[in-house]
């Protein structure tokens, strides 16, 4: 057993480095090509860092608080960080920012300079250039999807799941390190294997170090540990989400489209239901999926729940208030391996996410989550998610703003029940994305004219009218063949 997971560790440790994200207003689509020969300069030095890695949910949270110093005798303003090409499709949600001095998120892009290189680097650009000789303190923040793996791979309906992560307990840099640590949050103290790196254990909290001694750069110590993690992995390779601003009816509708599956350890045998409806009584920990809790803002009201087959009567819609939460539990219990999609929707209040600004064309602001969903403690991530913002017929001078890493950026038109020309849509795509980025928000502002607003029921006016007069003017038609002499 020892051996496998040592093995699992030397395969998955080749693409586990620290990766970076997309700024937050500039798709990954602008990468920065560098010559093939790049190298970072080694300008700077981490004199101090602290890695913090949480395994609480069903993927990798990591925090890096590092100083650095500028060693050049020129200001330096561009941080670079090396991660394996493997990996680059599974992190998001990178951010940097000054630790001791929290403001804007700083700027951060993807380099190319080989395309078949195994490491690539993410660049971090500082507000102003860094002195010679001069520290800063940076805060990393970022999350790696898909890269916890279940051992053994195949369980028992009843059995425990355990996850196996393997890592550096130095963290991966493309400058010399000084002196560093790294701390392990996991879920719970079984923790059967820890393979390499000596670590000091307090509770379920694993410290690697410190190590004092200088780390030249790229420097890699292997490490696993395997630990127990009864719940479902639950990941969405697709969400689209829709919102649709109604300004006539002041409703706001939203629609999540949900392509899930679990990726934890699959069953051994096939499913026993007798088994199953027997631990619904008292209820034991499950690798298996057995519902969602998806929290609305208070106010949320028409909630609906469906799926292939259609609507699915297994749901339950809680709203007071001081809440409004809709419990879902799907057609059948979700094991590792399955796969579930579904599609849930409700209405709010526009005057809830909505305000007027005073000009000449009509400005409005609306400030909605990019993400809600499942509230689960397992964590729930997504491999990408589409965002589309219907706007009213009319609508123009399209702009937005979000802490999200996106990917794509499209404005396009999308044509429904009596429209004319179409409403304006904007849809936003990023990939790699966590439940973390509930609470960050998207804000549209646009410009829709007193004019506008009379757009559709002109049109339903005029075509009625056009029916009325069609009628008429058939009416009035001779179709006879001819007149009695």
């Amino acid at each position: 057993m020892r051996f496998s997971v040592l093995a699992t560790t030397c395969i998955v440790l080749l693409c586990t480095t620290i990766s970076a994200e997309a700024n937050p207003s500039e798709p990954l689509s602008s990468q920065q090509i560098l010559p093939n020969n790049f190298k970072p300069p080694q300008v700077f030095q981490n004199n101090n860092l602290l890695r913090n890695t949480n395994l609480e949910k069903g993927y990798v949270r990591e925090t890096v608080n590092v100083v650095i110093e500028n060693i050049d005798s020129a200001p330096q303003d561009q941080y670079y960080i090396p991660f394996s090409a493997d990996v680059i499709d599974k992190v998001g949600g990178l951010e940097a920012r000054d630790k001791k001095n929290p403001g804007p998120l700083f700027k951060t892009e993807i380099t190319e300079y080989d395309p078949y290189s195994p490491t690539q680097f993410f660049r971090i650009t500082l507000p102003q250039p860094l002195p010679p000789k001069a520290q800063l303190t940076l805060s990393i923040t970022y999350h790696i999807l898909s890269t916890l793996a279940p051992l053994p791979f195949k369980i028992n309906q009843q059995d425990k799941q355990y996850l196996v992560y393997a890592f550096s307990t130095y963290t991966p840099s493309a400058y010399p390190t000084l002196k560093q640590k790294t701390k392990l949050k996991l879920p719970t103290t079984d923790v059967p294997d820890a393979i390499g790196g000596s670590p000091e254990r307090q509770g379920s909290t694993f410290t690697y170090g410190p190590y004092n001694d200088p780390v030249p750069a790229g420097a890699l110590e292997p490490a696993s540990v395997r630990y127990e993690f009864t719940r479902p992995l639950i990941y969405a390779t697709l969400l689209e989400r829709d919102i649709e601003v109604s300004h006539w009816g002041g409703n706001l509708a939203f629609e999540e489209r949900y392509w899930l599956t679990n990726q934890g350890a699959h069953l051994k045998e096939n499913f026993n239901r007798v088994q199953w409806a027997a631990t619904q009584y008292y209820n034991p920990p499950s690798s298996a999926l057995r519902s969602l809790n998806v929290p609305l803002k208070v106010g949320s009201l028409n909630p609906y729940f469906t799926d292939d087959i259609g609507n699915v009567s297994t749901s339950r819609f809680r709203s007071n208030k001081k809440e409004a939460n809709l419990e879902l539990k799907p057609r059948y219990p979700v094991f590792g391996g399955w796969k579930y999609s579904f599609r849930i929707g409700w209405d709010a209040d526009l005057s809830q996410f909505l305000r007027h600004v005073k000009t000449s064309e009509g400005g409005h602001v609306l400030k909605v989550p990019f993400l809600e969903g499942p509230k689960m403690g397992e964590g729930v991530s997504y491999g990408k998610v589409e965002v589309r913002v219907i706007l009213p017929e009319g609508a123009r001078n399209v702009r937005f703003e979000t802490e999200v890493p996106l990917v794509a950026v499209e404005e396009m038109v999308h044509k429904t029940f009596m429209d004319t020309v179409g409403r304006t849509t904007l849809k936003l795509t990023a990939m790699n994305v966590a439940d973390e980025a509930r609470d960050k928000p998207v804000v549209v502002t646009y410009d829709y004219p007193f004019s506008a607003a009379f757009r559709k029921p002109i049109t339903i006016f005029l075509g009625v009218l056009a029916v009325f007069a069609t009628a008429w003017g058939i009416g009035r038609l001779d179709v006879s063949i001819g007149k009695d002499s």
